[in-house]
């Protein structure tokens, strides 16, 4: 276990044309050190920061109730990215077994994907879930594991829908690697190492199109994890920080990591607000309290601890918002529409169903602009949220 603090002061670039969301005077904090190679760090309300440390074959556990680094998962076959299904079980990218694979609430391994068309993947890599249940990956050739061969012609993105069926979306990479969408989902980022170029699509349904250059990472470097937060902004890990790019493809500015940790590999938000930045670098890990909170795609807990329903996202929107919520058991649920005098708009789900993670889109396109009210009831549990819809 480890424990170990350092206060550093982050020195903010200039910012240009647009807002920088890393207030004045934030401090970066050095929170773990001695590790071989940290990457895919995702936060679980439950347990604090989960994240790979390749090298050493093994996802990690650093708990901020009290400082300590523990072996969450052992071996780990060499996981590379994490993030959390709807129903809040740990999806993983496994090197070393050159496949996707799910996490089982009773720690029990399940295999999701490991060859396209018959043929093995190279070394999956990053890994985001959609709204849809959908996984989205990442397959270059950075580990192929040693005295194997790389099998697949194309080093591709890829998407696996919820019933198992493979869908490559890209194959025109040299080698993909950092992924994640807009928090409305309509837009979908992949970036490419070691060029530093990041692209966007268009998404929509199960498909992406018009692929475009978003942004070109300066200073001859790369392109490694990344993560957007409500306004939209790209948090890109990069050479000597954290790179952060508006929406509109503009730099704002950039999370300065000091040497010898001073090339990135990836980061998350975490705390209970998800304000707090967690970054993997180097051989430490790192976090910085910004002005924003973590976007989509953050399911919060491996195991639903308690009944709650999370506010809206996007807030305020037009049309189309999600609504998450959970359950820590087996519950009848209703989750209804009202407006702002109480009138019932819609009824999203009215049946019994299983403890996990829930993800629900609203579509408000029939809807004048207004205020309207999601209510949550779950046996005796009742809790309402504020959606706010702007035409």
């Amino acid at each position: 276990m480890t424990k170990f603090y350092c206060l550093l002061i982050v020195t903010l670039s200039s910012v240009a044309l647009g807002q920088s969301p890393v207030p004045a005077g934030a401090k970066l904090e050095k929170i773990a050190v001695g590790l071989l190679q940290p990457e895919g760090p995702i936060w679980i309300d439950s347990l604090g920061l989960l994240f790979s440390d390749i090298a050493a074959n093994k996802i990690a556990l650093f708990s901020p109730a009290d400082s300590t680094l523990k072996t969450f998962m052992y071996p780990s076959d060499s996981s590379n990215g994490l993030t959390l299904d709807l129903q809040g079980r740990l999806i993983l990218t496994q090197m070393a077994k050159r496949r996707v694979s799910r996490r089982e609430t009773d720690g029990t391994i399940t295999p999701l994907v490991s060859t396209y068309k018959g043929v093995r993947f190279s070394s999956p890599n990053d890994v985001v879930v959609k709204s849809d249940s959908s996984i989205y990956f990442t397959d270059p050739d950075f580990n192929v594991p040693p005295g194997q061969k790389r099998e697949l012609t194309f080093k591709g993105v890829f998407r696996l829908s919820p019933s198992g069926a493979l869908k490559v979306l890209d194959s025109t990479f040299d080698k993909p690697n950092g992924i994640c969408f807009s928090p409305d989902e309509k837009k979908f980022y992949v970036n490419e190492s070691p060029n530093g170029k990041v692209y966007v699509w268009d998404a929509a349904g199960d498909s992406i199109f018009n692929k475009k250059l978003f942004y070109s990472i300066p200073l001859g470097g790369y392109a490694d994890g990344m993560k957007t937060d409500p306004s939209g902004n790209i948090y890109c890990t990069g050479p000597s920080g954290v790179w952060i790019i508006s929406p509109a493809g503009a730099y704002l500015d950039k999370i300065a990591i000091p040497s010898p940790d001073n090339n990135p590999s990836n980061c998350t938000w975490g705390e209970a607000d998800r304000k707090t930045l967690y970054i993997t670098a180097g051989h430490s890990l790192y976090r910085i309290r910004l002005a924003s909170g973590t976007a989509v795609h953050d399911h919060g807990s491996l195991e639903p601890g308690s009944f709650k329903l999370y506010p809206n996202y996007p807030n305020p929107f037009n049309p189309t918002t999600m609504i998450n919520f959970q359950l820590p058991m087996v519950s009848a649920v209703t989750v209804k529409v009202y407006d702002s005098i109480g009138r019932e708009m819609v009824t999203l789900v009215d049946e019994e169903r299983p403890a996990g993670n829930y993800s629900l889109a609203w579509n408000g396109s029939d809807c004048s602009s207004g205020t309207y009210f999601c209510r949550l009831q779950a046996g005796d549990f009742v809790e309402t949220q504020r959606m706010l819809l702007v035409k």
